[in-house]
Order: C-alpha cells, then sequence, then structure tokens
C-alpha cells in the first residue's frame, strides 16, 4: 500500500472527525451521525495502516482521534457493582473452565512430578546429604523443628497478607511470562513441585509424612489449584503465539491477553481465601482433620464454582473477555 496516497485520499475525513469532535456539546443530529460515520470509517483506516504500512507518527494521531471519537460516542463509563458481580459470576470462572484442558493435565503432571521428587528424596539418603548436613535435615524435620513452627512463627494476619502476596506474585509471573512460548511458566512450576517434594521427602525420611501433609494440604489444596490455573492459562498464551488458530495473531493475543489480565484478579481473590486458611487455620489448634477438612471444602467449592457457574457461562457464549463494546476496533474480515 502507498501510504502517502493512502494520507491523501482520508487526510479530509481524519481532518473532519477532529473537527467535529472539537465542538461535540453543539453538533446537531445531522453532524452527530456523521461523526460516528466517520469514526467508524477512521478506526478501519487506523487497522490497516497498522497491518500494512505501519507508520509511528501517522499512527500515533489516529490512535488518538479514534480514541477521542470513542469516548465521545461510547461516552464515559464507570465500573458498579454490576460489574463485578458479572466479573465474580461470569465473566473469571468462564476464564478459568476455558483454559481447564490446559490447568487440568498441568496440575496432574505436576502433582505427580512433586510426589516422584518426593519418593526420590525420601527414599534415597545420599540425595539428602546433598540438601544438608544431616544435624540441619534433623532440625527441620523434628517435633517441633522449623516445618512446623514455620506456620506459626509470625503473627497470624501478618502471615496471611505475606503468603497471599507472594502467591499473587507467582501466579501473576505464570500469567504475564506465559507469552515468551511458556518456557519460564515451566520453571516456576518445577520450582514450586520441587520445594514440595523435598518437603515431602525429608519429613518422609523422619517418619513424619502425616505431619507434613497435615500443615500443608489445609491451604495447599486451594492454594496450588491457583498456581495450577495461572500456570495452565500462561502456557496456553504461550501457545496461542505459536497457533493463534483461525483468528489472527495480534487479535488471538489481545483477547487471550485481556482473559488473563481478569483471571490474575480472579486468583489473587482466591489466593487471598488459601492465604487466610494458611494464616489463621494451619496453625490453629484445630484437629488434623478438621484442618483438612476446610481444607478440602474451600477446595471443591472452588471447582464447583468453576464447572458450574463457568460451564453455564461459556455456554451462553461467555469467553472471559471484556464485554464487546469494551474492545478496541478491529477490521472487518471477509467470511
Amino acid at each position: 500500500m502507498d501510504l502517502d496516497v493512502f494520507v491523501s485520499a482520508h487526510r479530509a475525513e481524519w481532518d473532519r472527525l477532529d473537527a467535529l469532535l472539537r465542538r461535540r456539546r453543539r453538533l446537531t443530529g445531522v453532524e452527530a451521525d456523521e461523526l460516528v460515520a466517520l469514526y467508524q470509517r477512521t478506526a478501519t483506516h487506523l487497522s490497516v495502516i497498522r497491518s500494512s504500512a505501519p507508520d509511528p507518527q501517522l499512527t500515533g494521531r489516529l490512535s488518538q482521534l479514534v480514541a477521542r471519537a470513542r469516548s465521545t460516542v461510547a461516552g464515559t463509563r464507570r465500573a458498579s457493582w454490576r460489574d463485578v458481580v458479572r466479573f465474580l459470576t461470569q465473566g473469571f470462572p468462564a476464564a478459568v473452565y476455558r483454559a481447564r484442558r490446559w490447568w487440568v493435565p498441568t496440575a496432574l503432571v505436576s502433582t505427580a512430578v512433586s510426589v516422584l521428587l518426593g519418593w526420590w528424596i525420601g527414599t534415597h539418603p545420599e540425595v539428602q546429604a546433598a540438601i544438608g548436613a544431616q544435624s540441619e535435615l534433623r532440625q527441620l524435620t523434628r517435633p517441633g523443628g522449623e516445618y512446623e513452627t514455620y506456620y506459626s512463627s509470625h503473627q497470624a494476619a501478618a502471615f496471611a497478607a505475606q503468603v497471599w502476596t507472594n502467591n499473587a506474585e507467582a501466579a501473576a509471573m505464570c500469567l504475564v511470562l506465559g507469552v515468551f512460548l511458556g518456557l519460564p511458566v515451566l520453571w516456576i512450576l518445577f520450582e514450586n513441585m520441587l520445594n514440595l517434594g523435598v518437603g515431602a521427602g525429608l519429613m518422609s525420611s523422619a517418619g513424619r509424612l502425616d505431619t507434613f501433609l497435615g500443615l500443608v494440604l489445609p491451604h495447599g489444596l486451594l492454594e496450588l489449584t491457583a498456581v495450577f490455573v495461572a500456570a495452565g492459562t500462561g502456557l496456553r498464551l504461550g501457545w496461542t503465539v505459536i497457533d493463534p488458530g483461525p483468528r489472527t495473531r495480534r487479535a488471538a493475543l489481545a483477547e487471550e491477553g485481556r482473559a488473563a489480565v481478569g483471571m490474575a484478579i480472579g486468583l489473587a481473590l482466591v489466593l487471598f481465601v488459601s492465604g487466610c486458611i494458611e494464616g489463621f487455620v494451619t496453625p490453629s489448634g484445630l484437629p488434623t482433620w478438621a484442618r483438612i477438612g476446610i481444607g478440602v471444602l474451600a477446595e471443591l467449592g472452588f471447582l464447583t464454582y468453576v464447572f458450574a457457574l463457568g460451564g453455564r457461562a461459556v455456554r451462553a457464549g461467555d469467553t472471559g473477555d471484556v464485554e464487546e463494546f469494551e474492545r478496541s476496533a478491529a477490521v472487518p474480515t471477509a467470511a
């Protein structure tokens, strides 16, 4: 495409749209209709230039013009409680449900890797010796040792806030770094499973695996599920870069990226719940069965929420993306 010819052919339309926007409060009905038509036409022009002959200066000018026109046509919109309710009952569970073919296998494979690591460490003294000196390992695994006091060594509220921050950061990294073909996500997953496997292996070798599970399961079920969802979504985002399907790569990444951002917010809420359990339930004086029972109920509640509300929302056409009128204008494509 000859950019100079294209600009010459459409400059008058852009100038006219700019003039209408400057006096938008005093437009007649005919002028308002003209503004809408010019906005749609200019949005198409912008998409054509971006895809065929990108020019930073011209793209910047048209982007600003389209944004101003869109604001004028659609009006300023404020978030409301309706948006919060829609996000919690449709958008977030739909996004998680749609990603189930990625995060469910991720959870199964990661758990298997962690179990194998725990078995390997627990049954091989030479591996334990490579991790630390025998006296140090005994200090970690003995009754009242560091594995047990870890959960009660800080004030519950401060500990819950710290745990939530760390886990939310890990989940966000999985979602953000997935665009790099998913490789950083695999490393984050491996680090988490290695830490879990080391703890299980060392406590198992000391004959205290039941104690370890009693400390980890109350919060770990929901916490790890959130991490698996984030990792699976990150891997799907990385695969979208490789194979966007019938969509253009830009459109596919935009759609999946917007859903991933929304998912990050929802997972932060899920991890807040798991952090509260880890801060208040895990170190409590409740019997082990009661603490694990709370963790199981939280996990079942989340899975029911995802597969019931999320499945229903997806069947109704929700993809976890923002509503259609909030998306950027795109070039119409031929069928």
